[in-house]
């Protein structure tokens, strides 16, 4: 089983500590948190984030607030409420609080404490868990593209979907390590990510299990793909519809068009709970529009290697920020979840989904 070089969060005592993913790639800083107004922060502001890690969180949350405050239900309510504020596009986070919900709300108050830090590690475990399905079945799929002559399997991807964004192997990234651990050559294409640069958090995190990756310019993608240089595309998804649209993040859709128009397979990788049954299409999804300042300056290294932020254009510039983008269901390949590979057609036979 893949075990994270760094945890992205572990508990200690009555608080968690996180991997400050702000910080990345230039520096690995732990963040401890203790109160629900810090775990709030710390998704808000995209400490921690990845659909799944952003639930395992939010579930997290909901203990830190009941050690704080007696756990009645004015302050679940308060709880639930804070947190499903935090990021409205990823249903990781709503599925995660309503489990913590059912698992809380009937039991006598003096039990909850108890019972939300069990609850929250046991989403936690569960998530590693279906990482590693995820990563297995992905592999069936790379062992059976075409065979390649004189270089190694080529996979792009798109942000990052791997150990950082989950507790475990990640979604699109489990695949890979799932086939360098089984002895395929293989290398990354890793799309930068603009504005926020998630793709340098990929490069980064490839970087520290030794798995070749080529960083590239979001823009160079469809070039690539064209030429055949690209055997597959995996992605992630922060929430799919019930036909099968995918809201991922921002730059996914463009991946998708040309991966259909150079034959090149593009596949998403998610569990189950990221699917909306209540969702229809992609339609119904909200879109989260992010701060101008994410695309007005940017964050870098200077000479003397200290990170500074930098202004790419004056304050005044008009800006829009889409946080993501959908990605039509007639686009993917195909659905790797931890219950295997599935069309969109059939993700109405999954045995759970994050619907009421």
């Amino acid at each position: 089983m893949f075990i994270p070089p760094v945890p992205t969060l572990h508990r200690q005592g009555n608080g968690v500590v996180i991997l400050d993913q702000t910080a990345l790639p230039w520096q690995c800083v732990e963040r401890r948190l203790a109160t629900l107004a810090a775990a709030a922060e710390a998704i808000a502001s995209m400490r921690v984030r990845g659909a799944p890690l952003i639930g395992v969180t939010a579930a997290h949350g909901i203990a830190l607030a009941l050690v704080s405050d007696a756990p009645d239900d004015a302050a679940l309510d308060h709880a639930l409420a804070v947190l499903r504020a935090t990021r409205p596009t990823a249903v990781s986070l709503a599925w995660a609080l309503a489990r913590m919900e059912k698992r809380l709300r009937p039991l006598p108050i003096a039990a909850r404490r108890e019972a939300a830090w069990a609850e929250a590690t046991a989403i936690l475990a569960e998530d590693a868990a279906t990482c590693e399905a995820i990563g297995a079945h992905g592999l069936a799929l790379l062992r059976a593209l075409p065979e390649r002559t004189g270089r190694p399997l080529r996979v792009m991807t798109h942000c990052n979907a791997g150990w950082l964004a989950t507790t475990g192997a990640g979604t699109a990234l489990a695949p890979i390590y799932a086939a360098r651990d089984a002895g395929i050559a293989v290398e990354v294409y890793v799309s930068e990510t603009r504005p926020r640069n998630q793709g340098l958090l990929t490069a980064w995190e490839l970087a520290t299990v030794s798995i070749d990756h080529i960083l590239i310019a979001d823009n160079a993608a469809g070039l690539l793909l064209a030429r055949g240089e690209v055997d597959a595309v995996i992605v992630g998804a922060d929430r799919i519809a019930a036909n099968g649209d995918t809201v991922n993040k921002v730059g996914t859709c463009l991946k998708a068009l040309a991966a259909r128009a150079s034959g090149t397979p593009f596949y998403v990788a998610a569990p189950v709970s990221t699917v909306d049954a209540d969702a229809a299409s992609g339609e119904a999804i909200p879109i989260e529009e992010r701060a101008a300042e994410e695309v007005l300056a940017i964050t870098g290294l200077n000479d003397d290697s200290f990170p500074r932020r930098v202004r790419l254009a004056p304050e005044s510039t008009r800006t829009a920020n889409p946080a993501f983008d959908l990605t039509p269901a007639a686009l993917v390949s195909g659905f790797i979840t931890e219950h295997g590979v599935i069309a969109a057609s059939r993700l109405n036979e999954l045995p759970q989904g994050a619907g009421t």
